[in-house]
């Protein structure tokens, strides 16, 4: 199979084109998307229908034995903390601390903690009554109070594991996932900070709308203290970046270091945080367990056959050998971790998943870093931090938390896009230039 570089690239946008028109407009599954796109890039290279078959299954198989367990114990983690209640005990305690004048800032940490675990769609909804309450009591405008809250949690999803497209990024790139979430949080800080902001500012010139009524059944009334609320959250993560950045050999036994690296595994730390969110009391019976545990399965496996079939369309690309005709290309190299974020912020803009954008990108991205200079663990952290603040812009109409936002704050289409999509499109841009700045630093750290 001898392809020329015009070729390659034809077929690759062709084959995003069909990603990007199936799932915006014809509202296709981006599972059937992504893979109708294997072979739309795959026949069009002159690829046999046998070797675009292989490549699919391999790449598939192989997003599932690095991603599968960490995406359902994750999802998991996220339901059992929606139902025991312990994310209002968590924004309860950030509120008290911060006080009713730092509200608005209060729900945009909130939505940051709250989000490491829950995905964002499910946080805001879970956090909207508490949101309207406050916003009540504060006459603070709603405005302020969901956009603030809305971009807290998704600076965090776009950027952080275990949420999926993080997640699929890291295991397509080969990131270590305590480095990545460590690292991502770092980046996402401003972003939450830019979305608090923006929704300060743009919405001092919008008239105040009045709070809704809260549209979501209430969560299991929690009976669980501030500690308890947080450790599910905390532990995890601590046990992860135990195992990826602390140097134990010297001042631990080899026993200690086997349990480290044994509990530090992502798979394993989150399965904790399972087991302490039982702890976080929610009326756990037989019946709401079980019925739980299948929610967060069936929530589980919608994500995960998203995230095959970007394995799937990513090994096809592999095979297209796309790295090797860019790699002769001058000037790529130029264009460095600027380069992820274009095509993956392109993508976000136009079919509205930032999942689909992230794992997508990946795909494109993963052959062509040698070209790009990133080939390096510090360059390969960057790449997919870089295609997580594109996956933020622009969230607008054709992205489903975007109506999230909208029904249960009843804000305009007119004042989202005015506040939140701007607020998006200012998020991505700090995240870059953050991420710039961590470039920077990692060089002169190793210099």
């Amino acid at each position: 199979m001898t392809t020329s570089l015009a070729q390659v690239l034809l077929f690759l946008i062709a084959g995003i084109g069909v990603i990007v028109l199936l799932t915006a407009r014809y509202r296709v599954h981006a599972f059937f998307a992504l893979i109708i796109a294997c072979f739309v890039v795959g026949l069009g290279v002159q690829m046999p229908v046998a070797e675009i078959l292989r490549a699919a299954r391999q790449g598939f198989g192989n997003i599932m034995q690095s991603l599968g367990l960490i995406i359902v114990l994750g999802t998991t983690l996220g339901v059992l903390l929606e139902h025991s209640g312990s994310t209002r005990v968590m924004a309860d305690f950030i509120l008290k601390k911060v006080g009713d004048r730092n509200a608005a800032l209060a729900m945009s940490i909130t939505g940051f903690v709250v989000g490491l675990p829950i995905f964002c769609d499910s946080g805001y909804i879970v956090l909207n009554g508490l949101n309207q309450s406050i916003a009540r009591k504060t006459g603070i405008s709603i405005i302020i109070m969901s956009i603030s809250l809305a971009t807290g949690l998704y600076s965090v999803h776009c950027l952080v594991p275990p949420h999926p497209g993080a997640a699929a990024a890291a295991g397509t790139i080969g990131v270590d996932f305590g480095k990545l979430i460590l690292a991502g949080i770092i980046v996402a800080i401003p972003a939450m900070l830019t979305g608090y902001w923006w929704a300060r500012y743009a919405a001092r010139k919008i008239p105040t709308v009045a709070p809704q009524p809260d549209h979501h059944i209430p969560a299991s009334k929690s009976s669980a203290s501030v500690a308890s609320a947080f450790l599910p959250v905390i532990v995890p993560i601590l046990l992860i970046a135990l195992k990826s950045f602390i140097s134990i050999e010297h001042i631990a036994t080899e026993d200690l270091i086997n349990i480290l690296n044994i509990t530090g595994d992502p798979v394993i730390a989150l399965a904790i945080g399972v087991l302490l969110a039982f702890t976080t009391g929610g009326g756990w019976s037989r019946g709401s367990v079980g019925k739980l545990l299948q929610e967060s399965a069936e929530k589980a496996g919608s994500i995960l056959v998203i995230i095959g079939a970007g394995g799937a369309f990513g090994a096809v690309l592999e095979a297209t050998h796309l790295g090797n005709q860019f790699s002769n290309l001058k000037g790529l190299s130029m264009l460095g971790i600027f380069f992820p974020f274009l095509i993956s912020s392109v993508l976000k803009t136009a079919q509205g998943s930032s999942t689909v954008a992230i794992i997508t990108a990946a795909s494109i991205v993963l052959p062509l870093l040698p070209a790009l200079g990133l080939n390096t663990e510090q360059g390969k952290i960057l790449t997919v931090l870089s295609m997580g603040a594109g996956s933020m812009m622009i969230s607008h109409a054709n992205d489903a938390y975007f109506w999230v936002i909208a029904k249960f704050s009843g804000l305009e289409m007119k004042t989202m896009l005015k506040v939140y999509s701007m607020a998006t499109l200012f998020m991505g841009v700090v995240s870059l230039a953050m991420i710039y700045m961590l470039s920077f630093l990692m060089q002169w750290l190793t210099q």
